[in-house]
């Protein structure tokens, strides 16, 4: 999660600086102070009021039952919180009816994905490598995967999907009625979701002559309308758009098709809307 947000953080142009206190890096804002901690501790912080604004895995926020303030999800480092078996203990996917024992550092979350599945279990807490609980010390365990490699490496079968997770950027809702910090969190995440915004799409310039100006913009999807201006000469247009990156490979070819010449792609750092 630390190398992603502060990868998000610099591309703002929010510069976090490691000093010799390691868990109390500078930042290039004004007034504003920073700590490292793990992300259930910074649930825990902005819950009581100790914290204003951090980032954390919504899976967490989930798990310790807190109200938070959800400012932006980043969908950086997307997991699931999966309950998973050993395949020799299921019967066509299913559990035995037999208890059982679940471990997970996840309690809450456990604890009421056992009672909605009506599964007779004991509940272990685990404190991380949840995964080599199974078999000899419990039959199901509770935890996160991204691709679930892991799970699939230690003999376990995904049989249910408890959460969906991502990091999140929070704030404490105290923070949020006082309007000096509300103010300055308000910016603080339209600097951060411009970057996300820009990471999704891409800068497209293309020339076209007025014959074919209708046919090339009608080409090019774009947040509002396209951006035209006239050539030098009056020769023709010259037109940009900021198209969703997960369109490039269709667009370009439609573009080029449709009359568009000396098409050029560039890389956007930040959207504001």
């Amino acid at each position: 999660m630390e190398p992603n947000v502060r990868t998000l953080l610099s591309d703002a142009g929010i510069q976090i600086r490691s000093t010799a206190r390691e868990y109390r890096p500078s930042i290039s804002l004004p007034a504003v102070e920073t700590k490292l901690m793990k992300p259930q501790n910074i649930v825990e912080m902005l819950a009581i009021g100790r914290r204003d604004v951090g980032f954390a895995g919504a899976d967490w926020v989930e798990e310790m039952d807190v109200e938070l303030v959800e400012l932006l999800d980043t969908e950086l480092d997307p997991v699931r919180v999966v309950a998973a078996a050993p395949g020799e203990l299921l019967a066509k996917g299913k559990l035995p009816r037999r208890r059982l024992t679940v471990a997970s550092e996840y309690e809450h979350l456990t604890l009421k994905w056992i009672k909605r599945r009506k599964v007779k279990a004991d509940f272990v807490r685990s404190f991380g490598a949840t995964e080599v609980f199974p078999p000899e010390d419990a039959d199901v365990i509770v935890d996160n995967t991204a691709t679930g490699a892991t799970l699939e490496a230690n003999g376990l079968e995904i049989i249910d999907t408890l959460c969906v997770s991502s990091t999140r950027f929070y704030a404490n809702p105290g923070a949020m009625d006082d309007s000096t910090k509300r103010a300055r969190i308000e910016a603080l995440t339209m600097l951060l979701r411009s970057v996300l915004d820009a990471r999704r799409r891409v800068m497209v310039e293309v020339n076209a002559s007025t014959e074919k100006l209708e046919r090339v913009v009608d080409c090019l999807p774009c947040m509002r309308e396209v951006t035209v201006a006239p050539l030098y000469g009056n020769s023709g247009f010259a037109i940009k758009a900021a198209v969703p990156k997960s369109e490039l490979a269709t667009v370009i070819p439609a573009v080029k098709a449709a009359g568009g010449t000396d098409i050029i792609v560039t890389r956007i750092s930040q959207i504001v809307a």
